[in-house]
């Protein structure tokens, strides 16, 4: 049928060599009308003969199913096989033919002045179309008619059908490559020059990446050690509970089996002891009433003697005498007869003893178990103890009945021969305990055992727990700072070793960062430099860690990040010299020279009178301020630790200083090093001496404060830290000023 079909509309198998194919998605195309060359409007004849055919009632099955073919073979000679909606891929018949092309809401998503213009183009191209024969497939007729039989053949007469035009694609909006620390968001890099990201602080891309991934997977391994934990506690709960669960259900088993002999037992005794006093009541009675009625017959008696008397007495002398000579020997036998006044059954109750000896024997059938197997104490878990207590869990792998647990501690021994250790005992109902009361940073071992009716179960393994240690002392007159970081020195607290210390940090005075805690763990030694921000205030806490847990925080020490803030330090000072409370003024009192000279020194000034500062050991730069006295004799400046004590600053190649003598109401100034200075001179004598030691470009300055004039700058070889030093040739004293701000006058010289 197919071949008939292909010879009686004269097409050939094989694509035309004048036909050009576009795809029908294609509607910006300038050639959109021209997508059938002439040579196949027969074709389009033949449908519309094969259409009006079928209007005309041409209905039959073979007609249908030739016609259905015919348009198939249509389909797949010009490549429409994936297009479903072949209707829609023509020009449509409801876009109007007039000068300007509006296509209809349905088959438009967006308005395209420079589509407008195409399609006005292309209204042009089809009406020519129209005029050379082969505009019927952009009309509302041979078009029609064809989409008509596609959707007829293949079901879809009834349906409406859309078509949508595709929109071009926008320019995809430029990237972010830096990040805003400050907004806490991704930007682009003009934005930190003109937006409102100008004065923020902004960082590269993929490091702001690297450091979020980080924070991620530190927050992930916290959230998998927590799920760990719980994990391992859930298990341990579901022992426990399916053990309680299955020692109940036996003990309800072994009552129930049980339950029904001990009734019976009972009844059984019942029944004996009822009967038995049942008897004992009788006797008793029967005893009682016999006593009772022979007690009435004498009563009757007595009383009939004693009327018989009251009528004798009212006789006359002579019957009366008679009358009583016959009841006095009548009384005579009755007084003589005895009368048992005694009760022959007391009303007490016997003690009745109940023998349940059988009963007792048939319970302790029913709570005869064996003792419990030696329960497993668990190792300690981090983070389980505090200074004064720890949390000690144990597990009974085993079914059996379990009515009390014995926990048994005492301290580790040491190695001191001799000396025992008081052992402690806590009973408890629960797989776990808190023992409390005990000693910081301390080893204790437990054991375990488990007990019931039928005794203790053989004792566990013991286990070393170790409590958390003591918190640390912050020695606040030696911490150290400058603007970049702080040095921190504290005394551990604790007798033993402790694992690490952690620094936290609080910002002080700012709203945004209250409660925001940072914290600097492992920290080995008992000092730490912490890297901090400039020009602000921090409340520094210090913990001590070990296996149990850390310790509680120790009491608070505030630092500042302005200026550079340091104290005098008393094992470099020359005897001769005094330094305050504070540690920021030395003094040298009037006292006479020694006989003798001071012993030569590594750590302490023995021939120059005079103190080194705690510099804080961070590069960068460095400013401090010392009041002088302009008629005093001294030397200000800095030098390595391992400067000779022995010799005056600036005779050696490892001080820099600054010397003043006053002599015959002349100032000398000085810029010592290695015993050689410039030749300066410097007319107005300087109150106050400002000292900036840069690191970064090996230099030390001196400047007057008061007149913001600088004096003269060194150019230093500091391959290592050095320190602030102050030397009073003659009696005086230096106050000295840091923790400030350095002045706008202070440059780099």
């Amino acid at each position: 049928m197919e071949e008939e079909s292909g010879e009686e509309l004269g097409l050939d198998r094989s694509t035309p060599k004048d036909f050009h194919f576009y795809h029908m998605d294609l509607y910006d195309s300038e050639d959109r009308l021209h997508l059938f060359p002439e040579e196949n409007t027969r074709m389009r004849k033949v449908v519309q003969a094969e259409m009006a055919n079928e209007s005309r009632g041409a209905g039959d099955g073979k007609a249908q199913r030739d016609l259905q073919e015919e348009v198939d073979e249509l389909v797949h000679l010009y490549g429409l096989e994936d297009d479903h909606e072949l209707g829609n891929e023509f020009v449509d018949e409801n876009i109007p033919r007039t000068g300007v092309s509006e296509y209809p809401p349905y088959m438009m998503k967006r308005r395209d002045p420079a589509r407008e213009q195409r399609d006005w183009r292309l209204s042009g191209e089809a009406a020519e179309a129209e005029d050379l024969g082969f505009g019927g497939w952009g009309s509302a007729g041979q078009c029609q008619d064809l989409r008509e039989a596609y959707r007829y053949t293949h079901g879809r007469a009834s349906e409406e059908y859309e078509c949508y035009v595709i929109p071009e694609e926008e320019d995809e909006e430029e990237a972010a490559d830096v990040f805003c620390v400050t907004c806490k968001t991704p930007i682009r890099a003009f934005q930190k020059v003109f937006d409102e990201h100008k004065e923020h602080e902004v960082i590269p891309l993929n490091e702001a990446l690297e450091s979020a991934k980080d924070e991620i997977h530190k927050n992930m391994y916290k959230l998998e050690k927590q799920i760990i934990e719980m994990e391992n506690f859930a298990n341990h709960l579901e022992e426990v509970f399916i053990t309680v669960e299955e020692n109940f259900g036996k003990q309800e088993q072994n009552f129930e089996s049980h339950y029904t002999e001990i009734l019976e037992t009972l009844a059984q005794k019942y029944e004996e002891k009822i009967q038995a006093l049942g008897e004992k009541k009788k006797e008793k009675l029967e005893a009682l009433y016999g006593q009772l009625v022979s007690c009435g017959e004498n009563l009757d008696t007595c009383k009939e003697l004693m009327e018989t008397i009251e009528e004798m007495c009212h006789e006359e002398k002579v019957d009366f005498i008679k009358d009583a000579v016959a009841m006095a020997d009548r009384l005579g036998k009755f007084l003589k007869t005895k009368t048992d006044v005694e009760i022959s059954a007391q009303p007490e109750f016997e003690d009745q003893t109940l023998d349940f000896s059988d009963v007792e024997q048939l319970m302790g059938s029913i709570n005869t178990i064996p003792a419990p197997s030696a329960p497993v104490i668990n190792p300690q878990v981090p983070n389980s103890a505090t200074g004064s207590s720890v949390r000690v869990c144990w597990s009974l792998y085993s079914d059996d009945t379990v009515e009390s647990y014995q926990l048994s501690y005492r301290p580790v021994q040491d190695s001191s021969p001799g000396k025992d250790q008081a052992e402690f005992t806590v009973t408890v109902k629960e797989t776990y305990c808190s023992v409390t009361n005990l000693v910081p940073n301390t080893q204790y071992e437990f054991w375990v055992t488990a007990h019931n009716r039928a005794g203790p179960s053989p004792s566990s393994e013991r286990a070393v727990y170790m409590t958390a240690p003591s918190p640390p002392i912050i020695k606040t007159k030696e911490i150290r700072s400058c603007e970049e970081a702080v040095l921190i020195c504290w005394e551990s607290g604790n007798l033993n070793p402790v694992d690490s210390y952690t620094v936290e940090l609080t910002q002080a005075e700012s709203p945004e960062a209250s409660g925001v805690t940072e914290s600097v763990v492992g920290i080995p030694t008992c000092e730490s430099v912490v890297q901090l921000q400039p020009g602000r205030s921090y409340i520094i806490y210090v913990r001590a860690l070990n296996m149990g847990g850390p310790s509680v925080r120790s009491e608070p020490a505030t630092v500042h990040t302005i200026g550079s803030y340091f104290r005098l330090n008393k094992d470099t000072c020359h005897p001769w010299l005094t330094i305050s409370e504070d540690g920021l003024t030395v003094v040298r009192s009037e006292r006479r020279t020694p006989a003798r000279e001071l012993s030569p020194s590594d750590t302490h000034f023995t021939r120059c009178v005079a103190v080194m500062g705690n510099l804080i050991p961070v590069r960068g730069h460095h400013y401090w301020e010392v009041e002088v006295d302009e008629h005093l004799d001294y030397r200000v400046g800095v030098a390595f630790a391992d400067a000779p004590k022995q010799e005056d600053l600036g005779a050696n190649c490892l001080s820099w200083c600054m010397r003043h003598t006053f002599a015959s109401s002349r100032h000398k100034y000085e810029f010592l090093h290695n015993r050689t200075t410039p030749d300066i001179r410097i007319t107005v004598p300087p109150k106050k001496i400002g000292i900036l030691l840069d690191y970064e470009h090996s230099k030390l300055s001196f400047f007057n404060v008061d007149l913001s004039q600088h004096l003269y700058t060194f150019s230093c070889q500091l391959h290592e830290f050095v320190h602030p030093c102050f030397s009073l040739e003659k009696p005086g004293c230096l106050k000295v000023h840091n923790g400030i701000s350095m002045p706008k006058h202070v440059t780099f010289y």
